[in-house]
């Protein structure tokens, strides 16, 4: 019988999240080198703090346009992008909206619905103005400010799969918190297990388990940040087209995609859409599946060509 293969697991913090890397060699020079990439684009990257080079373009809004990174430029202009969708539920000009509600934050508190409508003024992608030759970025009112947050996990745990890959690496996963995005797969199993949470239960409480090889996988869900005030809850994913937390069907999403950016593109993307429309779009997209974990305890998977799903709390029903 085959020895099992050691996994060796190492872990920090950073973006605001537990950081896990698994290997099949005990190699904490290329795991430094990793989390060390990690916080090199989490400081280009973040809304929160200087020196970002998006915190630059956000003290600029208004002022003047500012010269960045060639990989924060072409963030921006996908983000700006699928922001642009028709009906898109993705907004990277999000920030004043963000900041207001303050979910997950010290916030706690409804804000008044002018403070609202004050700020989703502030929240029109068409403001964004960037200059492919000069590789500027100009948010064209004062105050506005962009939030790449939906999008800047996916990126980076691209970049770190294609950095594990240069260095001669078959089979790892990193996980970014909330974005899983794996090389092969375990040398003594099938694929890699993924579980996905039960909304609002306990960490260790699992809807069921997702198997995937080489794939990404990402989870957007409505319990992740959220408050409650006088019986109503009030989450984290923001509607910029009426100033609230989204109110549909839908609990979580969670996209298997080989890319994570685009995991964190669709989650967003279908959230706003809903299970039907969403499970319409999916037709044209070979290449994307999703999981939608629903108020009514369904779990609906798409055609499984890509992933493995195996229901583990029999409280909800699969379809």
């Amino acid at each position: 019988m085959p020895k099992e293969q050691q996994v060796y697991a190492y872990s920090t913090v950073l973006m605001g999240s537990p950081i896990l890397l698994k290997l099949f060699e005990h190699n904490e020079a290329l795991a430094r080198q990793v989390f060390h990439l990690i916080k090199h684009y989490e400081n280009l990257l973040t809304a929160n703090r200087s020196p970002s080079e998006v915190m630059s373009i956000n003290l600029a809004a208004g002022v003047h346009p500012v010269r960045v990174n060639p990989a924060v430029f072409e963030l921006v202009r996908i983000a700006k992008f699928i922001s642009l969708f028709p009906g898109s539920l993705f907004n990277l000009t999000i920030g004043p909206l963000v900041k207001c509600w303050k979910i997950g934050f010290q916030g706690n508190r409804v804000p008044q619905e002018e403070e609202l409508q004050s700020r989703l003024l502030l929240c029109n992608p068409q403001d964004v103005l960037l200059d492919d030759i000069a590789q500027t970025v100009f948010l064209a009112k004062t105050e506005m400010e962009i939030d790449l947050g939906a999008i800047a996990k996916g990126y980076i745990a691209d970049c770190v799969q294609a950095f594990l890959r240069q260095r001669g690496v078959s089979n790892a996963l990193i996980n970014l918190g909330g974005n899983v995005q794996t090389l092969g797969k375990p040398p003594d199993a099938t694929g890699w297990l993924i579980g996905l949470r039960k909304p609002f239960g306990a960490p260790d409480e699992l809807v069921g388990i997702i198997e995937v090889i080489n794939k990404s996988v990402v989870t957007s869900g409505i319990y992740e940040r959220f408050f409650e005030q006088d019986g109503q809850i009030y989450h984290h994913i923001l509607d910029a087209n009426t100033g609230y937390p989204l109110d549909n069907e839908l609990l979580s999403v969670t996209i298997i995609s080989e890319r994570s950016i685009d995991g964190d593109i669709y989650t967003t993307l279908f959230f706003g859409m809903g299970v039907e429309k969403s499970t319409s779009y999916l037709s044209d997209l070979p290449d994307i599946e999703a999981i939608f974990v629903t108020r009514d305890q369904r779990v609906i998977c798409s055609s499984q060509q890509h992933f493995r799903f195996t229901l583990l709390d029999n409280r909800f029903c699969q379809h």
